[in-house]
């Protein structure tokens, strides 16, 4: 009697930590889920950004191209006031 007494214990027991197992799975399995969500989320964020990235840096090269095309046509505009101004200059002198 005994002897079926402990092993109806001992199941007991067992079943009792298989029971304790599987929720410690089923919990484990949930955040494992969560986590790689998460992740999955975080990824989608990194991707948005690299792309904004891509996209901004390539704006920033035209506005570049263009902010020197402009310095160009500045310092031409320039170099022709100055020529100009020259020319207005020597022909008061030759006036006078």
């Amino acid at each position: 009697m005994g002897l079926a007494k402990d092993r109806d214990e001992q199941e007991m027991m067992l079943k009792k930590r298989n029971a304790e197992l599987e929720k410690a799975l089923e919990e484990s399995k949930r955040r494992e889920e969560k986590m790689i969500s998460e992740l999955q989320r975080t990824w989608e964020r990194l991707r948005v950004a690299e792309e904004a990235e891509e996209m901004l840096c390539s704006q920033l090269g035209e506005l570049e191209a263009e902010a020197a095309n402009q310095a160009r046509a500045y310092h031409s505009r320039i170099l022709s006031l100055m020529n100009e101004l020259s020319q207005a200059h020597n022909l008061l002198h030759l006036t006078n």
